[in-house]
């Protein structure tokens, strides 16, 4: 690989020239400057790679090969090296480094400056400027993008990405304006200390990732140090900031193992049960008789509503039974081995921790087809994450499906009604679950065994 590296260097400074130096001349004529300047950026790298001695990285590998296929473009007369240029530089995205990063952003500058309206071009300059942190310039390049893009299907990644990137920006204004509310008009007031008010002076929304994420860090510890994990501010500033977090870190694009179901977060579960009454409906012998049975109240009452939620494996609901959002929990040490979830629903919430195993299960036992849309890891776990509820684990032990849902329901606050239909038996809900669904019923009704929580 070293004769090979050391071969290609020297051809692409034949074609290309140094930098700085005009690049040669070819009878006939050659290919754009804009393509010999990413050769020579291309040479560049080359460079910094052969100086680090032999090459194992199977990644880096594939560049190079990459930028072999762009070198015999450019030396052939005639040929169109714009597409080498653009795999070249997507192949640089892929190999993963911060080098690799910043020569796919400059191999992308020369590709719109050939060809201003290459809807690749903006994206791969958009997918660059993202993988170095640069989030308010990734949304400008990836507008463009979909301004050229025509086809509706294959903007849906790059809409997804460009509403994460602003949702993470909205947070830190969020917690810029908190800071602001709570520590007063001065810099150095009574609510903040002068540490803490740097901080906040030194985090913005257009700073690289890696630099908003540590002044986002120093004003979330001081506020704490100040005034401690309790107070109100610090509490939702420390929700803000795990919201932050967890926007940051989430993939660019869509899981295409989710079997062509749209993600959804706490935004879009909160604007898909907004004003609408929701029942859950327990999976009891009782109740699936009664719903089952042609022409019974029962089942004419769970049609009445506006969405209906059932939760894990069903073992005596039909399988044609309504479901518009079907939930679960993970149990067990190996939760990716269970039954594949077949049964149709609309939407479908999994709950489950550590993230690995949550992903693990979502691309072992998600059918595709079988749902619309899937809870993201925002949702994964509402009852712990801080960012929502943020209760601690453990104690009274682990929570039913129905309860989690429930508590996710109260916390969003956008139902018209909810209600539980068939938690009539004592295995239905563990006491410490019966004792905060008592607490906020409005009312029962034994004849539909009902329950309506305020």
């Amino acid at each position: 690989m070293g004769q090979t590296l050391t071969g290609l260097l020297t051809s692409v400074r034949a074609i290309a020239g140094r930098p700085g130096a005009p690049a040669q001349g070819r009878p006939g004529g050659g290919p754009d400057q804009a393509l010999l300047a990413a050769l020579r950026l291309c040479g560049d790298h080359l460079s910094a790679l052969a100086a680090v001695g032999p090459l194992t990285d199977a990644r880096r590998t594939r560049l190079i090969a990459s930028i072999g296929a762009l070198t015999t473009a450019c030396s052939t007369p005639g040929a169109d090296g714009f597409d080498a240029l653009l795999r070249t530089g997507q192949q640089a995205l892929d190999s993963g480094g911060e080098a690799e990063a910043r020569l796919a952003l400059a191999l992308a500058d020369e590709a719109t400056a050939l060809r201003a309206r290459s809807k690749g071009a903006w994206r791969l300059r958009g997918n660059a400027l993202d993988a170095l942190g640069r989030g308010e310039e990734a949304i400008t390049a990836y507008e463009r993008h979909l301004a050229l893009q025509q086809n509706t299907a294959a903007s849906r990644d790059v809409e997804r990405r460009i509403a994460t990137l602003r949702a993470a920006g909205d947070r830190i204004d969020e917690a810029l304006t908190l800071f602001r509310e709570t520590a007063g008009a001065g810099t150095e007031t009574a609510g903040a200390g002068p540490e803490a008010s740097g901080a906040a002076a030194r985090l913005s929304r257009h700073l690289p990732a890696a630099e908003a994420r540590a002044a986002f860090t120093d004003l979330v510890r001081l506020r704490t140090a100040e005034h401690g994990a309790g107070d109100p501010a610090v509490r939702r500033l420390a929700a803000l900031y795990a919201e932050h977090r967890r926007l940051s870190d989430r993939d660019p694009v869509a899981d295409p193992l989710l079997g062509g179901a749209e993600p959804i977060g706490v935004p879009g579960l909160r604007r898909l049960v907004a004003g609408r009454t929701v029942c859950l409906v327990a999976d009891t012998p009782r109740t699936a008789e009664q719903e089952q049975r042609p022409g019974s109240p029962l089942a004419a009452l769970i049609e009445g509503y506006d969405l209906v939620v059932r939760c894990d494996e069903a073992r005596h609901t039909a399988p044609a039974a309504r479901t518009d959002l079907h939930a679960c929990t993970l149990r067990g040490d190996t939760p990716w081995k269970g039954p594949r979830w077949d049964r149709r629903a609309g939407a479908r919430l999994v709950f489950g921790d550590p993230l690995p195993h949550w992903r693990l299960a979502l691309r072992s036992r998600l059918v595709p087809g079988a749902q619309d849309r899937v809870g993201d890891a925002t949702l994964r776990r509402p009852l712990h994450d801080p960012a929502l509820l943020g209760e601690e684990p453990g104690g009274a032990g682990p929570a039913s499906t129905a309860y989690t849902v429930l508590r996710l329901l109260d916390f969003l606050g956008t139902p018209a009604r909810v209600d539980l239909i068939g938690f009539e038996g004592p295995a239905a809900l563990s006491p410490r679950e019966r004792e905060w669904v008592g607490t906020r019923t409005a009312n029962t009704d034994d004849t539909a065994v009902r329950i309506t929580l305020r």
